[in-house]
């Protein structure tokens, strides 16, 4: 066995324990689905279906799987779920955790359509007359 593989397989079971600890309460089909997304997302370092189903190699034809997932994906997010990735990841987030802001991204004065456009406030310009 290749050293790669090796290295592939003891990071498959890594995710597997992450991801069993936050769906254990959940049915096996549920279960199943989470370990699949986190795995996909991981291994093809994208959220595209598409992607992630190449990645899980499954005997099916990638029709029907990205449809699987994408039927998943509609029924949303349990909340035991939910609640036990919070209370897994808790843990592992220090209690005064650093913030990092990339000040590039927040300021586009002549942008008038982007994907989740909010209010943002440009605190280097003055709005006092």
């Amino acid at each position: 066995m290749a050293n790669s593989t090796s290295i592939t397989y003891r990071l498959k079971r890594k995710i597997w324990a992450f991801t069993n600890k936050i769906s254990r309460r959940l049915s096996k089909p549920d279960r199943k689905f989470t370990a699949d997304m986190v795995y996909g997302i991981l291994a093809s370092r994208s959220c595209l279906l598409t992607d992630i189903s190449d990645q899980l190699h499954e005997t099916a034809q990638k029709a029907n799987t990205v449809k699987r997932l994408s039927n998943h994906l509609s029924e949303g997010t349990p909340a035991s779920a939910a609640a036990s990735y919070l209370h897994t990841i808790k843990r592992l987030v220090p209690s005064e955790p650093v913030v990092l802001i990339d000040e590039s991204d927040i300021v586009k004065p002549d942008g008038k359509q982007f994907e989740a456009l909010g209010i943002v406030r440009d605190g280097s310009e003055s709005t006092h007359p």
